[in-house]
């Protein structure tokens, strides 16, 4: 099993690599081309599923990067949900590509970034410790950035070149916290406890591994006076690491970067890349960190505001946004940050929450920015007024949307409404002064404005035939590559939501209950 850990990660890399260099002629033919990437994507994703589906605690030592610094890979639940998420989004957006990338250029290029992409995000998924999670956070950056640049356009390049400042800023941010903690994860060899919640320290903590309740030792940072640098370093890990989730004041590379790129990217960026700054911020907070250590400070305090500012700007630019692939990006904006305000609570109803709506929000908006995909290459429209009395050529597609678009707001019974329920509550149960009972009062907002923004699509699309212009008749439903993803992913946001139990009941007992 160790070594199907480095197979998961390498193989889907060094694939896109030689597929990304051969001639277009090797394959022929389109067919071939689908033929040859259809296969490794299911040979790539059954690899992968094979180590999610192990056990918690297998190891794969790599090198070291530096004395003492080791580079490996660990399997523990965390990185299993995350993994799990990955690779069933990878495979319905990638089937979904192949219809809807006939229309776009350079499809041969797509394909092979798309594999890499998915290599580096197992290799993110499974880092062992923080400095091998760096490695492929900045790896994903780089991989991810061609779905960006896709079209060549000159609003492409300045989206990417957008994407990559923004991503490389928020790393370099997260890297001086790493540099600044790396000291102290170092200064003591012997089991102790103390304001961190450490439970107990390690030859793997010695090395940056992620240990539940924290590595850091608590008296060794409050006797050499470093509380407050300590407190500021995690801050700007977190603040670093909220770039890749949108988290204000540094949201704005999503709302350029998604309209450029191909709608099946755009379902991957939304859907899994952005949970690569969620991921790493569990890791430094409840992993390397430990939730006591933040638990009253002014960064748990500045956190949360950000989340809730951040939630409800991006809703608000939504309802206001007419472009539709620009308006689910400002959505994405505003539910990453409500991952981001459960995860400030620090509490394990709050973080439950987090966690369901990470899995559900991959799952509806993978769904809507694929709707979106499918409508622009039937149509060629692309603003959420010109969707007038689509639904009666396309009803299955429309029926879709619109039971994704209720789980975003939270309606029952899809599955938005659960980690709404936990967020919500895990906020009241903080007892923030002020923060407690503006989260639930800046979620329930939230909920009214996605109501809002996406509701008024699928009512316009199905008025009456003398309520709207004269629809072509030759328009009808998507491709079944294209329409049967979307109706998954609807089927699932609703199958969530009707039976959460054994989610939850795995997230509070293989997860949380390690870090509280």
């Amino acid at each position: 099993m160790n070594y199907m850990i480095l197979v998961s990660v390498v193989l889907p890399i060094v694939v896109g690599f030689i597929l990304l260099f051969l001639p277009e002629s090797v394959f022929g033919s389109r067919q071939h081309l689908l033929k040859v990437a259809g296969t490794f994507f299911i040979v790539c994703a059954l690899i992968a599923a094979y180590v999610v589906s192990g056990a918690a605690g297998d190891r794969l030592f790599l090198f070291f990067l530096v004395d003492e610094i080791p580079v490996y890979f660990a399997i523990d639940n965390l990185g299993r949900f995350f993994a799990g998420i990955v690779i069933v989004i990878f495979l319905l957006a990638g089937f979904f590509s192949f219809v809807y990338m006939s229309h776009e250029q350079n499809e041969k290029r797509y394909y092979s970034f798309y594999l890499m992409t998915f290599g580096v995000l197992m290799g993110l998924c499974f880092a062992g410790n923080l400095v091998t999670l760096y490695l492929f956070y900045e790896f994903m950056t780089l991989a991810s950035m061609p779905f960006v640049l896709h079209s060549g356009t000159k609003e492409a390049v300045m989206a990417g070149l957008k994407y990559l400042f923004y991503s490389f800023c928020g790393a370099y941010m997260a890297l001086f916290g790493i540099y600044f903690l790396y000291q102290y994860a170092l200064s003591f060899d012997v089991s102790v406890s103390g304001a961190l919640g450490i439970t107990q320290y390690s030859e793997t903590a010695r090395m940056m591994g992620f240990v539940a309740g924290g590595w850091l030792d608590a008296e060794i940072v409050t006797l050499r006076g470093n509380t407050q640098m300590c407190l500021i370093a995690v801050f700007l890990m977190i603040v670093g690491f909220g770039v890749k989730a949108g988290c204000f004041p540094f949201h704005a590379w999503l709302p350029t970067a998604h309209p450029v790129a191909p709608a099946p990217a755009s379902a991957f960026l939304s859907g899994i890349i952005v949970k690569g700054g969620v991921l790493a911020l569990i890791r430094t907070v409840y992993y390397c960190v430990g939730p006591d250590f933040l638990q009253g400070t002014w960064v748990q305090t500045v956190w949360a505001i950000l989340a809730v500012v951040t939630l409800v700007m991006g809703s608000v630019l939504a309802f206001k946004e007419k472009v539709l692939k620009k308006r689910l990006a400002y959505s994405t904006v505003s539910n990453l940050s409500y991952i981001l305000l459960g995860l400030s609570m620090l509490n394990v109803t709050a973080f439950t929450g987090s966690l369901l709506h990470v899995i559900f929000h991959a799952v509806i908006k993978s769904a809507l920015f694929l709707f979106a995909g499918a409508l622009i290459f039937v149509t060629g429209r692309t603003k959420v007024n010109e969707y007038m009395g689509l639904g009666k050529r396309m009803p299955i597609l429309f029926w879709s949307y619109t039971i994704v678009s209720l789980g975003l707001i939270g309606i029952p019974p899809t599955s938005g409404v659960v980690s709404k329920w936990y967020l919500a509550t895990g906020c009241l149960e903080s007892g923030l002064t002020g923060l407690s009972w503006v989260g639930p009062v800046a979620l329930l907002v939230s909920a009214l404005l996605t109501a809002g923004y996406l509701l008024p699509i699928s009512a316009r699309a199905f008025l009456k035939e003398s309520d709207y212009e004269a629809v072509r008749n030759d328009y009808k439903e998507p491709h079944l590559l294209m329409l049967i993803p979307i109706a998954l992913l609807a089927a699932i946001t609703f199958a969530l939501g009707l039976y959460p139990v054994p989610l939850i009941q795995w997230i509070q007992n293989g997860i949380a209950a390690a870090l509280f």
